[in-house]
């Protein structure tokens, strides 16, 4: 039986290739804001584009921060695409000017990369870190990226002195006039800043690595 995944339908995002490619990828898709059905099904995704005050005011008006909150309190399983993943930090900062509150399920800021040219138009490689599971056999692939802003800085580090209780986050990076975070993995929480669904045969078998780990 193949894994129930709810693409969350909030007004914003690249919903339809999205959903497309998740059903390539070997999952029973449905694209919907429904709270019960986002709740209960195998794996949620949190697509995004635009601008991150826009998407996380989207999110909140049909409940998606209580949605994934309450995904990651069960330990049931969320990935958030590009500016998806961007509002699992704690905040944004546009246009150099203002801050806006992100879901803050992660510490740490998205900001502008500091390139000549932006936005970060096309493909690249990725740095991945031993274990991925979202990079298993891809490793060595490029992915499509389409972004202006990015995290610059990991913040979720263990203590001095402090013993793991969990498997600490798996952290992807890629450079564009800065290292940032490409993609977490974290527990049940993932994330990518490139699109899967945009990124050729690289990206579906990151989208089947994701719906396998959900059986």
């Amino acid at each position: 039986m193949s894994p129930r995944v709810v693409v969350l339908d909030y007004g914003f995002g690249n919903v339809r290739s999205a959903t497309r490619a998740l059903e390539r990828a070997g999952a029973d898709v449905e694209l919907t804001g429904d709270f019960d059905a986002a709740m209960n099904c195998d794996g949620l995704v949190v697509p995004g584009v635009g601008a991150f005050a826009s998407v996380v005011d989207g999110l909140r008006a049909v409940g998606g921060d209580r949605i994934i909150g309450r995904r990651l309190a069960g330990g049931r399983p969320v990935l958030g695409i590009c500016v998806g993943l961007q509002v699992l930090f704690e905040r944004s900062v546009e246009h150099g000017l203002h801050e806006v509150d992100g879901l803050g399920e992660w510490p740490g800021t998205v900001e502008r990369l500091p390139a000549e040219v932006v936005p970060h138009m096309g493909w690249n490689t990725v740095d991945v870190p031993p274990g991925s599971v979202l990079f298993d056999g891809i490793e060595d692939e490029r992915f499509y990226f389409v972004h202006s802003y990015g995290v610059q800085r990991w913040e979720l580090e263990m203590r001095q002195g402090e013993v793991a209780r969990f498997k600490p986050p798996l952290v992807t990076w890629a450079e564009h006039g800065a290292r940032f975070v490409a993609a977490v993995e974290n527990g049940p929480l993932a994330g990518t800043q490139f699109h899967p669904e945009k990124s050729g045969d690289a990206g579906a078998q990151l989208l089947r690595n994701w719906v396998q780990s959900l059986r």
